[in-house]
């Protein structure tokens, strides 16, 4: 099995863990062996710069081209011109997040229908 998906510098991810669940994030810096900077950058994606432990990511096929340590405003630049939004709606990951959500929302009469479809 070949690893596709590293820990690098401009890596998109999603929170997976706390209350910035279900968002996405951009790597700015690796710290260390445990921790990465990540931004939002929050006027996108509500996350604001912090620091965070690899094991509350899940990294995406995503990638922006940012320097190290890059400001929210080339952030935000990178992302408007790379479409990332529109890249993430059209991912795997996020086509079966939605389906999860949809799941479970349903009550007891939709499960019943949909295992009759």
């Amino acid at each position: 099995m070949v690893f596709t998906k590293f820990v690098e510098v401009g890596r998109v991810a999603m929170i997976n863990y706390g209350e910035d669940y279900g968002k996405l994030c951009t790597i700015v810096n690796v710290i260390n062996g445990n921790l990465a900077l990540v931004d939002g950058p929050q006027n996108i994606t509500g996350v604001q710069r912090q620091k965070i432990n690899f094991k509350r990511l899940t990294l995406t096929d995503i990638t922006v081209k940012i320097p190290l340590n890059a400001r929210q405003k080339t952030i935000v630049k990178a992302f408007e011109e790379e479409k990332v939004i529109d890249a993430w709606n059209e991912s795997s990951l996020k086509k079966k997040l939605d389906r999860m959500e949809k799941r479970a929302s349903l009550n007891d009469f939709d499960r019943f229908k949909v295992m009759l479809a």
